[in-house]
């Protein structure tokens, strides 16, 4: 698996994707906060480019460099190795080169631009919503190639699913909470929220900046929530499942695939 990994990890690194997707952080951050009079202000609005374009980038990356290297991996595979080492040297070697790409654009502006210490605080949980969010999308990226052999099928899954966790699911949840207006909804609220791994690192940065006002009832009582340590536990255990389902599905699929 370390093979694998160390092979995946530097090629995505030095492929013109990578440097497209660092560059174009670099210079959101940088603008972003060279120009704006806050820290919060600039990163309320990283909040959003790391929300859309992350899950984005992760599913789209992750289906193109698997689809090229499908030659390679079935190649690999006839090699007496275990399937389950391959697919967790890929993934494991996607999600790290995305995690440097989003540490390296955003760390740098941080530390030459304003004041680093104050502004790390704020953009801390910004990245952890960033790794989270590569992590999950990854893992389906890579699940969505290995149930398709048509790439054009692929890439339109790929989209139809970034579609409906950016889109179309905050659309029906709205939908919901009008149609359901008069009865208590905080719980159903909170349940949709986790069900969302992009909500739910929207929540939990908002919580963090001290946003929450700008949601209203449903926002104090989402802090009330999530800011204890039952909803902290929640959101945590949360998370974890976003990451560890998608990658068993994975892990499962490639076992059973006939390459």
């Amino acid at each position: 698996m370390l093979s694998v990994f160390k092979y995946c990890l530097f090629d995505l690194l030095r492929s013109r994707w990578s440097i497209v997707y660092t560059l174009f952080y670099l210079l959101s951050s940088a603008s972003l906060l060279y120009f704006s009079n806050s820290a919060t202000n600039a990163v309320a609005s990283l909040m959003n480019i790391v929300l859309f374009i992350t899950p984005l980038v992760s599913l789209l990356l992750g289906v193109i460099y698997f689809y090229q290297n499908r030659d390679f991996a079935e190649l690999l595979l006839a090699q007496p190795i275990r399937r389950s080492q391959y697919f967790y040297g890929n993934y494991f070697g996607l999600s790290l080169s995305l995690v440097i790409n989003l540490l390296v654009g955003f760390g740098l502006p941080m530390l030459f631009i304003g004041n680093g210490l104050q502004i790390l605080q704020e953009l801390s949980i910004v990245l952890l919503a960033g790794v989270m969010l590569t992590l999950i999308f990854s893992a389906l990226a890579l699940l969505i190639t290995l149930r398709n052999e048509n790439r054009v099928l692929g890439f339109g899954y790929a989209i139809v699913v970034w579609l409906f966790f950016a889109v179309i699911y905050d659309g029906l949840f709205l939908i919901l909470l009008l149609w359901f207006n008069d009865y208590p909804l905080e719980k159903f609220a909170m349940i949709g929220t986790v069900l969302n791994p992009m909500d739910l690192s929207r929540v939990m940065i908002l919580l963090k900046l001290d946003l929450s006002a700008l949601m209203g009832f449903t926002g104090a009582s989402f802090r009330q929530f999530f800011g204890s340590t039952a909803g902290f536990f929640v959101s945590l255990s949360s998370a974890l499942i976003w990451i560890t389902l998608p990658l068993y599905l994975l892990i499962r699929k490639g076992n059973t695939k006939d390459f």
